[in-house]
């Protein structure tokens, strides 16, 4: 891995190296309890997995790895590479972000400036998009979704990959996001099954699909400065800002999602943790019941699926 800047090694401790010293042995153990005490001196919330994923990660070893091979010496190049990614995650830009990639559902997805990164909360929209998809298989040995504002692609591709007789579309407004999400379908095997669309909620697709799925903006305006630096500084705002009330995007959906469902379709959503509730109501409105409420791994209202009310 390359990086823009070079940074003197870390050494033991913590100071830079003279320029007329032999630079001293350093072993993966010793990187990583440096790496974890700038971490804390630094205030950064979770300093021993932060530093266990970064050097794990820009070194190219498994975590286990991180246990097993402490005795392994660090060379200069090495150590320059964590040293430059430690002043990043220093200066708050997430793990991930720096390494450029991340772990979903069992798959890797590639990040990029105009990608979220998929979050464990998610996988538990994934799993339940998954027991419909499966139903519908069975029952039509097929099935079509629609992926709304789809980013790394992390939602459709890890649906793509658990179900051979699925097709999807996903959606979104941003040409980045939606090369990020070409790159990830190709990687992981399921480009042939997945078309990309640009364009804003249902203007970028037609027809019918047996559900609906998005994981949408839905932070109000008025918080998004109070957010943790790593989610206000390095998210993109238009997949975080979801208006004033935080509901924009779940209106849109709402709006449009009888013209593009088939008969006995879902719409699958992540919500925010407060918003069960008005999103609930939105839907009502709009003709449908709800059909699935369930909570992420924090105990917080994560998934809605509707179905229509008739």
């Amino acid at each position: 891995m390359r990086w823009s800047m070079r940074w003197w090694p870390i050494t033991r401790q913590g100071s830079l190296p003279c320029s007329a010293a032999r630079p001293a042995e350093v072993r993966l153990s010793e990187l990583y309890r440096d790496t974890v005490r700038i971490f804390a001196e630094h205030g950064l919330d979770n300093p021993q997995e932060d530093a266990r994923h970064l050097v794990s990660g820009v070194l190219g070893l498994s975590l286990s790895a991180m246990v097993t091979e402490g005795a392994r010496v660090i060379d200069a190049d090495e150590q320059a590479a964590v040293a430059a990614a430690v002043e990043r995650r220093k200066n708050r830009e997430p793990v991930y972000r720096i390494l450029g990639a991340r772990e979903f559902y069992g798959l890797d997805f590639l990040l990029s400036p105009e990608t979220l990164e998929p979050r464990p909360d998610t996988e538990i929209l994934v799993e339940h998009c998954l027991a419909f998809l499966d139903r519908r298989i069975a029952e039509s040995r097929s099935a079509r979704f629609v992926d709304l504002g789809t980013g790394t692609g992390a939602i459709a591709i890890s649906l793509l990959s658990q179900c051979a007789g699925a097709e999807g579309v996903a959606t979104d407004i941003s040409e980045g996001a939606l090369e990020t999400a070409r790159s990830n379908a190709l990687i992981n095997g399921v480009a042939g099954r997945l078309r990309l669309a640009r364009g804003s909620w249902f203007g970028a697709v037609t027809g019918r699909f047996d559900m609906i799925v998005s994981n949408p903006p839905y932070i109000a305006s008025a918080e998004i400065e109070a957010l943790q630096p790593e989610v206000r500084d390095f998210d993109p705002k238009a997949a975080l800002d979801g208006g004033a009330t935080g509901l924009d995007a779940y209106r849109m959906i709402a709006d449009g999602a009888d013209d593009h469902l088939e008969d006995g379709g879902v719409v699958a959503l992540e919500i925010g943790a407060e918003q069960k509730s008005d999103v609930t109501q939105l839907f009502q409105g709009a003709g449908f019941k709800l059909l699935v409420a369930a909570k992420d791994l924090g105990g917080n209202d994560r998934v809605l699926m509707f179905v229509r009310d008739r």
